[in-house]
């Protein structure tokens, strides 16, 4: 696949990515901010308004501020960027690899545009779970990141045994 190729597919995925992100999370601010929580589908799905100040699971929440804008920001920036190229400019990238790094990039855009535009917090809004198994609070960037790590291990395991074979 052509450099050129991988570019605008990696440039489609990521317009389609941070563009749900964001609409959902503005979505998120109008329909349920300052409001009780949603049980959707038998409480299989909770739909809450959330600002999430840390990383994954508020990780990092107890960081200086500064530092939330170091590693939050500015590192996961160039991370993502970094990420990107190699995905595009790599000669064997498949198009697993390709959609799924680019996945990863637009998730990590779309938090870190959140941070920029909302004084360093991101928009949760999404619950899923059966009873009290539930997972944390999270939105339509993590979900991106969590299948394009998802994609790439698949596709690095699938490759793996195909050369061991």
């Amino acid at each position: 696949m052509s450099m050129m190729r991988k570019l605008g597919i990696a440039v489609a995925v990521l317009i389609a990515c941070v563009g749900c992100d964001q609409s959902t999370k503005h979505m998120a601010r109008q329909l349920l901010q300052g409001r009780e929580t949603i049980s959707v589908m038998g409480d299989l799905l909770r739909l809450g308004y959330a600002e999430n100040i840390g990383g994954f699971l508020g990780i990092g929440a107890a960081l200086p501020e500064y530092l939330r804008t170091y590693v939050f920001v500015l590192l996961a920036g160039v991370l993502v960027a970094v990420l990107l190229a190699y995905a595009v400019v790599k000669r064997n990238t498949g198009l697993p690899q390709l959609v799924a790094a680019t996945l990863i990039v637009g998730g990590g855009f779309g938090n870190i545009i959140d941070r920029m535009l909302n004084d360093g917090r991101v928009v949760d809004f999404l619950n899923v779970g059966i009873g009290s198994l539930r997972t944390g609070i999270f939105n339509v960037a993590d979900m991106a990141i969590m299948l394009g790590a998802a994609v790439l291990l698949l596709s690095m395991t699938t490759a793996r045994r195909r050369k061991n074979s």
